[in-house]
């Protein structure tokens, strides 16, 4: 069950009755949203803990984690096909791809040539750490640079779940409206990244995009925000630029604690020269 949206709530529970009438049942409310507080921390709490366990396991095999959200149609996989695609010579991936069911998504990415796993969740609208923990067995995580996780197309429910990743990179195509920062708040805080997608469109289409930046900035002033088209391939360089600089930095943290295992990085992931691994 979800704090935010409330699935795997009773579907047969309804409260369109009004409440004009008197009736001495206060309590057993009371009771209901008293016990449904107790499980949604319940929840988020073991959620936390498998979490911390996750991020302990990817930061002791120097891994980058991001966890890539939006609504629907944003172009998350596209954009991981191009990156992928792009930078698979530089930079060593694995991918998660979260949908409620197919495989679709991960048939794309297999396509081309980087390990990936597809995690259905049925009636779910979010991954969650534990789906993640299970998600990872069978990758060689030693040899990964980068791991991707392609949340569910959601908005709402996966701002709460933390999955163990190092960032959350939110993503907003120009199709969907300057105004979702303001109408989805609690995702765009959590987020560290805000990839705006399709810019090649931009001519076509009532969209604000300086506006958009000023209502995200609204939300978190601290969020980073890039402009791109996974299309055109406008944008992307500084996208690409900023993985390989995620990457670096996940290294020498790691290896004030022990040797790394990768020769230097500024000779391993310089994605604007397109160089290619000995």
């Amino acid at each position: 069950m979800c704090i935010d949206c409330g699935c795997g709530t009773d579907p047969n529970h309804s409260h369109h009755h009004n409440h004009e009438h008197e009736h001495g049942h206060d309590h057993e409310h009371d009771e209901k949203n008293s016990r449904t507080i107790r499980i949604e921390e319940d929840l988020l709490a073991k959620n936390n803990r498998l979490a911390n366990n996750n991020r302990t396991r990817f930061s002791a095999g120097q891994l980058l984690v991001l966890n890539l959200v939006s609504s629907p149609g944003s172009g998350k996989t596209s954009i991981l096909e191009r990156t992928l695609t792009d930078l698979k010579k530089q930079i060593d991936f694995a991918v998660l791809e979260g949908d409620q069911q197919t495989t679709n998504d991960a048939d794309r990415i297999a396509a081309t040539g980087v390990a990936v796993k597809q995690i259905n969740t049925g009636a779910g609208c979010h991954l969650d750490a534990h789906m993640i923990g299970h998600g990872v067995e069978g990758f060689d995580l030693a040899a990964t640079d980068i791991l991707m996780i392609e949340n569910v197309g959601n908005l709402v429910c996966p701002a709460s779940f933390d999955l163990g990743e190092d960032h959350k990179v939110v993503v907003l195509s120009v199709t969907e409206g300057e105004d979702k920062p303001l109408k989805y708040p609690q995702m765009f805080q959590a987020a560290d990244l805000m990839l705006i997608n399709k810019i090649d469109l931009l001519p076509y289409l009532r969209f604000d995009l300086e506006q958009c930046k000023t209502f995200a900035r609204q939300v978190n002033p601290e969020i980073e925000i890039m402009e791109l088209s996974c299309h055109s391939g406008e944008g992307m360089t500084a996208w690409y630029d900023w993985l390989a600089a995620g990457v670096a930095r996940k290294a020498a943290r790691s290896a004030i604690k022990t040797f790394p295992r990768h020769p230097p990085l500024a000779t391993r992931h310089a994605p604007r020269e397109r160089t290619t691994k000995e």
